[in-house]
This record gives structure tokens, sequence and C-alpha cells, in this order.
């Protein structure tokens, strides 16, 4: 008997321990998703505000182009640098940090919001880094304008990847459904 329950411990453990690379190994790809740079195509709104309508990850430094509205009503386009999105980054950051960017307003994302907002909500880990873009999205409104500013098919298709994760995630400990089942368990360590 001494030797199942010790056979048991040893099982619980090496599960506890799996259990624990994964998810250490699901934050640092969240991180590191975070922090990868990004190639973003912002177009401006009839009203005028500014939404993501493309968003991909780049091997070399983050740069976006901008669609924007002439003063005949004619959508232009033209490169924005990473020097210039971080200059806008950095500007919007310090309004959060005052208290008075439209990246913490309850709903400002809804229709888009200003170009440096826009930036900031997409790509604060990969142009201001890590310890700044994670406290931001600790953020509840920062995080539903991000989203919200965001229409490209990369953050929707991300999203419901994070959405299943954790749905998938609420299993109990041996792959069976936490909540209750209507049949009775029977006896056994494993359910058996």
């Amino acid at each position: 008997m001494k030797r199942i329950s010790s056979l048991a411990s040893g099982v619980m453990l090496g599960s506890a321990g799996i259990a624990m690379m994964s998810i250490l190994g699901g934050c640092s790809q969240q991180q590191a998703q975070q922090a990868q740079n990004k190639f973003l195509v912002i177009e401006q709104q009839p009203n005028g505000k500014y939404v993501v309508v493309e968003e991909m990850p780049t091997e070399g430094p983050s740069r976006a182009i901008l669609r924007e509205y002439d003063e005949n009503g004619h959508m232009t386009e033209r490169f924005m640098s990473e020097e210039e999105m971080k200059a806008l980054a950095e500007q919007e950051y310090q309004k959060v940090q005052n208290g008075t960017s439209e990246t913490l307003q309850e709903g400002a994302g809804d229709a888009g919001m200003g170009l440096a907002g826009t930036i900031l909500a997409v790509a604060a880990g990969s142009l201001l880094g890590n310890m700044i873009g994670n406290a931001l999205m600790n953020n509840k409104s920062f995080q539903r304008n991000s989203q919200a500013t965001n229409r490209s098919a990369y953050s929707r298709s991300a999203a419901a990847k994070s959405a299943a994760k954790k749905s998938s995630s609420k299993k109990s400990f041996f792959g069976g459904n936490s909540k209750r089942s209507s049949y009775k368990r029977s006896g056994g360590f494993f359910g058996g």
C-alpha cells in the first residue's frame, strides 16, 4: 500500500511540474507576442479617429502604413517609421501617467482613437517594452479600448485563441470537466 501511495505522490508531483511548465511557457509566449515588432496598417475613419485594419508580426523594425483623408476628402497613404511611432506612443504614455489619455476612458476605442492612442493601444509592448505593455494591459479600460481599436484579422484570431485557451483550461486534473457530472463515480484514485 505504501508503494501505491508513493507512486501516486510521484505522479502528482510530475503532473504538477508539467502543469507549471506549461503555464510558464504560456506566459513567455504572451510576453514574446507583446514585444514582437509589428507591421500595421492604420486607417483614419470619417469621424477623424483611427483604427488598425491590418496587423502582422515582422522580423524588422515596427512600422506602419497610415491611410488618411486629405483636405479634398481623398484617402492618401504614407509610411511611418518605428521612430515616429515610438515618439507618438511615448507622448500618449505620458498622458496615461497623467490620467488624461483617451486609452483609459471607458468606450473610447469603439469609434477609434487619436493616432497616438491607437499606436499605443496596439503596439505598446513592441515600442515601449514589455513592462509598460503589461502594465497597460492590466488596466481593463485600456484593454477594451485596445481590442476595439484593433480591427485586424490577426488581432481577432489571437483573441479567439486566447479565449479558447481560457475555456479549455477549466478542465479537471485528469482531463474531465471541473463541474460534477450527473452520473455517480465509484471508487479508486483515478475515478475508476
